[in-house]
């Protein structure tokens, strides 16, 4: 038994047959100083409500609840592991309430009142979805940060500046609404059963403004312009249907730079002004 008198997770996986499966993005976080790790890089917890995507057999929901969070809403599709949580929660009264859905469809901002962090070690397949959708949510956001494992490529993807080699469209769109940062890297071995490949935490805090322009408008241009990175961008902006010069004009550029040394201000600057010649 653990300090908090639940079984060891091992012993509950066995006990309810939760073995991870390769189609829900599974993959099981034993470690508690790992787990605490992570619950401890979302910052003070005791004023706010936590959501967790995906806790499976609660091996970093308990970390959370021993880290002192006030609430915990627990997003869970697999309905294997509810048991396993309704254990938890039972030890842990009016602190955790589980919600069995599929974490793309659920309206996040419907589920509670006040401050909200979400922390989660989030399924591989459905983890960029569920990223872009809560930075494309209406701003600001329901969430006051966000704290997720990522495979390593994807959390530099996030957290890439202009220049680097990861930069792209995700690294636009993080770049504008949020401050991110990889927090640290967890090796495949930490994980049952371990993925092919290294993951890495990642701090995500929003944006006061990040208004400037509608997002779908900054999802269609940064779909030309890294459509054809390689290419100038006023090649690559040609495919936008408005005159090139004018959105080179407003961001001011010459136009034979790349999409991957822009910053996100003229990401911005060309997507307002193509939404004024449209």
């Amino acid at each position: 038994m653990s300090s908090d008198g639940l079984p060891p997770l091992r012993d509950v996986i066995a006990r309810f047959g939760l073995n991870a499966r390769k189609e829900l993005g599974q993959n099981f976080l034993f470690d508690l100083n790992l787990t605490a790790r992570i619950a401890r890089t979302a910052g003070a917890l005791d004023q706010v409500t936590v959501v967790e995507v995906g806790p499976g057999p609660g091996g970093l929901t308990r970390a959370l609840l021993a880290e002192g969070a006030m609430k915990i809403i627990a997003i869970e599709r697999d309905p294997r592991a509810l048991p396993a949580l309704a254990e938890i929660a039972a030890a842990y009264p009016g602190r955790l309430d589980i919600v069995e859905a599929d974490a793309l469809t659920v309206d996040y901002r419907s589920l509670t009142q006040g401050p909200v962090k979400l922390v989660a070690n989030l399924p591989y397949n459905i983890a960029t979805p569920l990223l872009t959708g809560w930075l494309a949510d209406p701003w600001p956001p329901f969430w006051d940060s966000l704290t997720l494992m990522f495979q390593r490529e994807v959390a530099e993807r996030i957290c890439a500046a202009p220049r680097a080699e990861a930069y792209g469209r995700l690294g636009v769109l993080a770049g504008w609404r949020t401050t991110a940062r990889i927090a640290f890297d967890v090796s495949r071995q930490a994980f049952t059963p371990p993925p092919n490949v290294t993951s890495s935490v990642v701090h995500l805090i929003p944006r006061p403004g990040a208004t400037e322009v509608p997002e779908a408008d900054l999802e269609i241009v940064t779909r030309a312009a890294f459509g054809q990175r390689r290419k100038m961008i006023r090649q690559s902006l040609k495919s936008l249907g408005v005159p090139v010069e004018n959105l080179l004009t407003a961001a001011e550029l010459k136009g034979d730079e790349r999409a991957e040394v822009l910053p996100v201000a003229a990401f911005l600057a060309i997507a307002k002004a193509w939404r004024q010649l449209v």
